[in-house]
């Protein structure tokens, strides 16, 4: 895997983002969705990944080392991803994407009976440098399951009805952590704390997405 030509830093913010060779699918089904996103955990720390040795466990019982990295948005579409991401160990945006990148496509390929490949050679990063840049990243990727909607969503103009029923509804993305009280297991993935406090409030962030969505910001 070779990577994009960008330095990583350490306190540093970045849009990451990977899709299938060719394009083709690399989640088939829920479970292929519920394994990345629990090797986004596994993956995120100095101890080696052994899968099976922790299938069994919730994500709370799990230890994975220090840190290398702090996550603090994602969204999982069938044939690609987006991660938000802020390096905390040097080195450790790398060694994170070797590690879940390799991590899942041996399992991908291993259940699907398929070999070679399954992303492209490099994944992408975008240095998010200033803050208005990394707060839109949390409404872009948020955004993205819209796309399963109606792929001209953003021409065509979706109706916030719609929209928020179907982005509450979307299991594989970090939406419901941001607009719910509730914690789910897959909130351990996130590190909401170490990103700028841009949503103090669970009711702050819905009106935030409304307004990318009916203001017509993206064009």
């Amino acid at each position: 895997m070779t990577v994009r030509k960008i330095s990583f830093s350490i306190d540093e913010h970045y849009h990451i983002y990977s899709r299938g060779v060719d394009k083709r699918k690399i989640f088939l089904n829920g479970d292929d969705y519920r394994r990345f996103i629990r090797l986004m955990f596994l993956c995120n720390g100095e101890e080696p990944v052994v899968y099976r040795e922790t299938e069994n466990q919730s994500l709370k019982e799990i230890r994975t080392g220090k840190k290398l990295i702090a996550i603090g948005a994602y969204c999982l579409m069938p044939n690609h991803f987006h991660l938000l991401v802020r390096e905390i160990t040097e080195g450790g945006t790398v060694r994170f994407m070797s590690k879940l990148l390799t991590a899942y496509s041996a399992y991908f390929n291993k259940k699907h009976a398929r070999t070679g490949a399954l992303f492209g050679s490099e994944f992408k990063a975008e240095h998010l440098d200033t803050d208005e840049y990394l707060k839109y990243i949390f409404a872009y990727i948020h955004l993205n399951p819209l796309k399963l909607v109606d792929s001209e969503w953003r021409i065509k103009r979706i109706d916030w009805k719609t929209a928020k029923q179907h982005l509450a509804k979307y299991q594989f993305s970090s939406y419901t952590d941001y607009t719910e009280e509730v914690i789910r297991e897959y909130s351990l993935v996130l590190n909401k704390k170490i990103f700028p406090e841009y949503f103090p409030q669970v009711r702050d962030f819905q009106p935030y997405i409304r307004d990318w969505i009916e203001l017509d910001y993206f064009t």
